[in-house]
């Protein structure tokens, strides 16, 4: 075989073959063949489909902002129940500077290490309040040490919510239970993610 030979296969092609990389007949010449594929366009100021250009969503999905929401309403019950808590606190104080109790040594004991107690659950639950505000500001900036914080939160509240204050944790637990799942699923994970920019 000869290097001109139209029969090799390895040899040069005279004129080229349509469809390997060769303008067919008909097709303009810019044009690729079969064996070239052609790149997608390129679309710097956004995706088409929400996204920003530079490969993450530009709003936020529906469901970060309803666990944002929920963040806010878990917020609000902290500071209702620390509330109560100092309330509770207060009643107890208040119960241990009745005449009629003032001679039960036992009971001025337990009052002093209750109301001490007492006030000490009423600051955590006014501080997880506080924590759970955060959280829910830090949503719009995103950032994956965000995003794992929020459901450790999110898995702490609702254990918190079935063990001690079962009844009363109900809301606290099914609240917690749709953040931890909102923020871990796919849409949560391209918003914290997402190229800052």
């Amino acid at each position: 075989m000869s290097f001109g030979d139209p029969n090799n296969p390895y040899g040069q092609q005279q004129g080229g073959q349509p469809g390997y990389g060769y303008p067919q007949q008909g097709q303009a010449p810019g044009q690729p063949g079969y064996g070239y594929p052609q790149a997608p366009p390129v679309q710097p100021y956004g995706d088409g489909f929400g996204g920003d250009g530079f490969g993450g969503p530009a709003k936020m999905p529906g469901t970060l902002s309803a666990a944002r929401v929920m963040l806010y309403v878990i917020a609000g019950f902290q500071v209702i129940g620390a509330i109560l808590i100092f309330l509770m606190g207060a009643t107890i104080t208040a119960a241990k500077d009745d005449p009629a109790l003032k001679d039960d040594v036992q009971f001025q004991e337990f009052a002093d290490l209750s109301s001490g107690l007492v006030y000490g659950i009423g600051l955590i639950a006014l501080l997880w309040g506080a924590f759970a505000i955060f959280l829910a500001l830090k949503v719009a900036k995103g950032g994956g040490g965000i995003r794992i914080t929020i459901m450790v939160f999110a898995i702490i509240t609702a254990v918190l919510g079935i063990y001690p204050f079962v009844v009363i944790g109900l809301v606290h637990t099914v609240l917690a239970i749709l953040i931890a799942v909102f923020v871990g699923k796919s849409d949560g994970g391209a918003w914290f993610n997402r190229p800052r920019h």
